[in-house]
């Protein structure tokens, strides 16, 4: 099946098929007119019933002026409302200042409202408990510094502490380290360093030195106190014992570029109650970390940089969910890139399409495969194409999750590089050796492309740009892509939809609404649109309506419980129940980064009962339906779906 292509309105102008009326007068040479025309009969096209019918249709979101907020992270929570998290929205002026924003729309009621954000949970992971709640943990510590900004020498200290005697001892902020050349350096903050312990190594007691990082920062100016390889350091101030055993460590000491440092908290965002929660405390700071839930309900918690930048070589932790704690997993050390794209398959295994958010080795850990979490074993799967190019990339678990495919979506080169593909390749992982099969192309190349999972089993793709955060790709200045496209699994094809008004790149999302639209937000261009002057925050709202929306009157679901558990048939009522052919579970999206690990569609055997009355069958699989809250939709022999009535399964 050929794509559809969207009515062009420059080509019929340029063919002299269009003429332009204005006022009851043709223009033919005033240009602002003609422009002006042009704009009135393109919105009359894209306004008409059977182009929505056929294309969709987009509006613009109107949100109050003190309601418009860096959208870097949303939530479709299981009350209906959307929940749209900044943190200090990339904004280090806001950061300084304390100042975190949260704010959640309620499409019902087409209202906003502020919620109480206690840390800056910019770029922190996010996923779904099965309670309802989104669980929240890391974001920024600390901002990125550019190395233009960086006047004194830097490095991460290790304050070391042979001593099993004594206890703990407690530095202040500023305490000074010496090194051998007779620099010095100040601490940023007050650390606590543990003595050391003492363990049996069979017929030998072994000393282990206690250990604390800290960063310091040179005391002079420039680049006199710079140290390029590994050191010891003396702590000043300090005499006799202590003196001997307490010591500093430092692999170097630069003005190089310093890393946004990862944070540590943890929350538990409760719907009901509109407000963070706060939980344990990770084991690691995490920044741009991946949170995947496992089948048993606990979340995975994998890679991210560290409180100092540094990516975390492998070491994951587990939220254990009935207790609100994390834990070490050290029988699950693997390395992944920052925001790894995991899908949870029907086995309870994890698959890694490859997609990712940058940072770490440019090799290691980019390779896609079967992660099983319970042996920690990682199966490499062959044959996808432009197989470097996965970074910035989007995957989804396609529609039904019992077919098992999973479809990866454009990227780009590592860092900033110009480099990206309009690639799409699909694997089957219920084959008993699976690869990537060729998908079909995007229009465009294209990285942070989103894609939503429709009720009608189809996939609404929009947004991305071609070049690094919409920046110069080709000849162009500006890359941002303003196509949209539904892919649709049954044919293995893109259909055109409506082009959108308002280009998104890097953090931008789009989220299906209980009412079968899609709602995309944010964008962070590196430019403006000129691509000279730097880029300013898109803090405008569109939402899209597909066609089936346009197809007639839709289906209602009438009643049925709000709670259902796996492996049973449960009744649910309709007055189309005789035109209903689809039911389908679709988990809510929790979006960053264009990654969503919650994001899947589960289709529902439906029985007859009589009546109006659909009996329909929640499969019995733990990994193919994760316990949580769903939308369920009814979808009508036209293709229309219901208005989505939220379900939670035990």
């Amino acid at each position: 099946m050929k794509p559809r292509t969207r009515p062009s309105l420059a080509r019929r102008i340029a063919a002299g098929l269009a003429v332009v009326l204005v006022s009851g007068v043709v223009v033919v040479v005033n240009r602002p007119m003609v422009a002006a025309g042009a704009t009135a009969l393109h919105q009359f096209n894209i306004n008409r019933q059977a182009y929505k019918e056929e294309f969709g249709h987009w509006a613009t979101l109107p949100v109050p002026q003190d309601y418009k907020i860096n959208a870097i992270h949303a939530a479709m929570l299981s009350t209906g409302k959307l929940l749209i998290i900044a943190g200090s929205g990339n904004n280090r002026d806001a950061f300084e200042a304390g100042t975190f924003r949260t704010i959640l729309y309620d499409p019902a009621a087409d209202k906003f409202t502020d919620v109480p954000t206690p840390t800056d949970v910019f770029c922190a992971g996010h996923t779904f408990l099965a309670n309802g709640n989104l669980l929240v943990a890391g974001g920024t510590k600390d901002y990125e510094v550019l190395a233009e900004d960086i006047d004194k020498a830097y490095g991460v200290m290790k304050l070391k502490n042979e001593s099993v005697a004594g206890g703990p001892r407690t530095f202040a902020k500023g305490t000074t380290i010496v090194s051998k050349a007779g620099k010095k350096y100040r601490t940023r903050a007050k650390v606590t360093l543990p003595a050391a312990t003492t363990m049996q190594h069979g017929a030998e007691v072994m000393t282990h030195a206690g250990e604390v990082e800290v960063f310091v920062d040179a005391v002079e100016k420039g680049d006199k106190s710079i140290v390029a390889e590994p050191q010891q350091y003396v702590v000043e101030g300090l005499a006799g014992a202590d003196a001997r055993n307490i010591y500093g460590l430092s692999d170097k000491i630069t003005r190089d570029k310093q890393e946004y440092g990862g944070d540590k908290t943890s929350y538990e965002f409760d719907p009901r109650t509109e407000r963070y929660v706060r939980v344990g405390d990770m084991v690691k700071h995490r920044w741009y970390p991946t949170l995947a839930e496992l089948p048993n309900g606990d979340v995975l918690a994998v890679s991210g940089l560290d409180e100092f930048g540094r990516m975390i070589p492998g070491n994951n932790e587990k939220y254990v969910a009935a207790t609100k704690k994390w834990v070490d997993a050290p029988k699950l050390k693997r390395t992944f890139p920052t925001y790894p794209a995991f899908h949870m398959m029907a086995n309870g295994n994890l698959f890694y399409s490859g997609s990712n958010a940058g940072y770490g080795s440019d090799t290691v850990g980019r390779t896609p495969g079967v992660w099983n979490v319970r042996n920690n074993k990682f199966v490499t799967v062959p044959g996808l194409r432009d197989a470097t190019l996965t970074e910035t990339s989007s995957s989804v678990l396609l529609p039904p999750a019992q077919d098992q495919k999973v479809m990866i979506l454009g990227g780009g080169g590592v860092g900033e590089s110009e480099v990206s593909t309009k690639r799409t390749d699909i694997i089957d992982l219920t084959e008993k050796k699976p690869r990537f099969q060729p998908g079909p192309d995007l229009p465009a190349p294209a990285r942070y492309l989103s894609a939503v999972l429709l009720p009608d089993d189809t996939v609404f793709t929009s947004g991305g740009s071609s070049g690094y955060r919409g920046g110069k790709y080709g000849d162009k200045t500006r890359s941002d892509l303003f196509n949209a496209q539904i892919y649709q699994p049954a044919q293995n094809a893109f259909a055109t939809a409506a082009e959108s008004t308002v280009g998104r790149n890097y953090h931008s999302e789009a989220i299906l609404l209980p009412d079968g639209r899609v709602v995309t937000m944010g964008s962070d261009p590196l430019y403006d649109e000129s691509g000279k002057g730097p880029g300013t925050f898109e803090k405008r709202i569109e939402v899209y309506s597909p066609p089936y929306l346009f197809k007639g009157a839709r289906p209602a679901i009438t009643d049925g419980p709000e709670k259902v558990k796996r492996g049973t048939t449960v009744s649910f009522t309709s007055a189309e129940a005789a035109q209903i052919k689809t039911a389908r579970l679709v988990r809510p999206s929790a979006v960053t980064h264009a990654l969503d690990v919650d994001q899947r569609s589960v289709a529902l055997d439906i029985t007859p009962a009589g009546g109006d009355t659909l009996g329909l069958s929640i499969p019995k699989t733990k990994g193919l339906v994760p316990s949580g809250w769903y939308m369920l939709f009814l979808v009508d022999d036209k293709g229309v779906p219901s208005v989505a009535r939220w379900v939670q399964v035990l």
